[in-house]
């Protein structure tokens, strides 16, 4: 049984006093265990990280980015054996564990540009003589604290733009998947990272509060549960510190009767039960607007959702796998019971699916609900399984309003060949990030990912020009050089620039 221990500067003493289970989600066994760190742990990378970030901070904004050139290229090289490690752990299938690693990986393209983003401004004859410029300083040292659902790209997004804009930075997997951190920090030390730049601790709540306590940490980026991520955002930012907090989601898909139903079916098909449906950005509520429409697009999607092939992580025709634990499997089937007794009509049950050979694995089937209604529980809270509910809307008035008032803000996506209609929703809907006939709306790399409301705690965004505003400061300089000529005199009076 792997032990999988802290990365502190690449060392460490082998002792730990708790510890927590690793699972293979497709047989149900203890494949690994995990130290769990704690405050003194923390005060040790902490001391790592100051030592190491000022000389990181010195170093050209060129030369960093050529350790993100080296790093990029070596993920490339090591990415079936990412790939299976995550899949190992997560229990999402191979294709879509690399989709995990190349989105990350994307961010990491865009921080090759880092010298570009960090110029700073300059005004020249901002007055008499006098000149006014900008630029961005790091934080310092900063901690990301990642979710169990994307242990490569998230940790990825986070340390990549705080470590190209200079700052140490301090990683806090999930404990349920933590071996893909530790491997792509590895990998950067290979890349030329400095040691103490980039360090992993590994632990639960007790390494979470001490991160957050910390007063030596001065930002925290965090995705997971909107109630953590809260909690997070408070504890944080009650200690002085800037703090982007990312939560849950409950993204609807908007289906227009002059919608393609065929090009909807397939796009449903990934964007719900993909990876389970343990995505921030699944499409686990679709919408169709009016009834011709909805019966035809049921009709369409329960042959579509029947033919799914669930299956081990490894199998290259299985659409999806297993959950990641046994306890997220008994979280999503209480929730599909709570639709039945709310009174939605459960069209495919997903429970109790097995797979021969495989009977102790986490699995969860497909399973779709219609006629949910919005004052139901299982549709205003966060699921996170292979669940579709459809919600029927009666106009486009009704269908707008359904994101648009719920707790979550995260994505939505609208179906129509109508682009006046489309135009109208994505100017008038209240969610941070909208698809037009795209069911997962994740902006590219250069752009910037963040929902609304309880979707997101924060002020600024991952990633892009936001990620590098969240991971700097700005210090404005007004400069004069005196020629010699000036009286002397003091002015009592505050500066302007007639």
């Amino acid at each position: 049984m792997r032990d999988i221990s802290h990365k502190l500067a690449f060392a460490h003493d082998g002792k730990a006093a708790r510890y927590s289970d690793v699972f293979d989600p497709n047989d149900g066994t203890v494949q690994a265990r995990v130290a769990l760190g704690d405050a003194a742990l923390l005060d040790k990378a902490v001391e790592a990280a100051k030592k190491a970030q000022p000389a990181w901070a010195a170093v050209n904004p060129q030369r960093r980015a050529r350790v993100m050139f080296n790093f990029k290229a070596l993920v490339e090289k090591h990415m079936d054996e990412l790939a299976h490690l995550l899949s190992s752990e997560h229990g999402k299938v191979i294709a879509d564990a690399k989709g995990d690693i190349q989105r990350g990986l994307e961010v990491i393209e865009f921080c090759c540009g880092i010298p570009h983003v960090l110029k700073g401004e300059y005004t020249q004859g901002a007055g008499p003589g006098i000149d006014v410029y900008s630029f961005r300083q790091p934080i310092g040292i900063g901690a990301g604290i990642t979710p169990f659902n994307f242990p490569g790209m998230i940790p990825l997004w986070m340390s990549g733009v705080a470590i190209a804009t200079g700052n140490a930075f301090i990683m806090k997997p999930s404990e349920r998947d933590p071996s893909v951190p530790v491997r792509l920090a590895e990998l950067f030390l290979e890349a030329g990272l400095p040691e103490g730049i980039l360090q992993v601790v590994q632990g639960d709540k007790e390494m979470v509060d001490a991160i957050l306590d910390h007063p030596d940490i001065g930002a925290i980026s965090f995705v997971g549960s909107s109630d953590i991520a809260h909690y997070v955002y408070k504890r944080g930012v009650d200690n002085g510190k800037r703090v982007q907090a990312m939560g849950g989601a409950k993204n609807h898909g908007i289906v227009m009767p002059d919608a393609d139903l065929d090009q909807v079916v397939n796009d449903l098909s990934g964007a719900a039960f993909g990876s389970a449906g343990e995505r921030c950005m699944a499409l686990p509520v679709v919408t169709p607007v009016g009834e011709k429409t909805a019966i035809a697009l049921r009709e369409k999607l329960i042959p579509a959702i029947e033919a799914l092939r669930v299956g081990v992580s490894t199998d290259p025709d299985a659409h999806y796998g297993p959950v990641v634990t046994a306890a997220h499997k008994a979280k999503i089937e209480d929730y599909i019971q709570m639709g039945v007794d709310e009174g939605a009509e459960l069209v495919v049950d997903g429970r109790g699916f097995t797979l021969q050979g495989h009977e102790e694995g986490f699995f969860v089937g497909p399973t779709l609900f219609d006629h949910v209604k919005p004052s139901m529980r299982s549709y205003q809270e966060e699921i996170f399984g292979p669940v579709l509910q459809m919600v029927r809307a009666e106009s486009f008035e009704e269908a707008l309003a359904f994101p648009s008032q719920h707790q979550y803000g995260n994505g939505v996506a609208i179906f129509t060949r109508n682009g006046h209609a489309a135009r109208e929703f994505a100017a008038r809907v209240n969610v941070g990030m909208v698809g037009i006939n795209v069911p997962i709306p994740v902006p590219v790399a250069y752009h910037t990912f963040g929902g609304w409301k309880r979707s997101a705690f924060g002020d600024t965004n991952q990633h892009g020009m936001e990620g590098v505003k969240f991971w700097t400061k700005v210090k404005t300089i007004t400069q004069r050089w005196p020629d010699g000529g000036g009286t002397g005199d003091s002015a009592f009076v505050i500066p302007t620039m007639g």
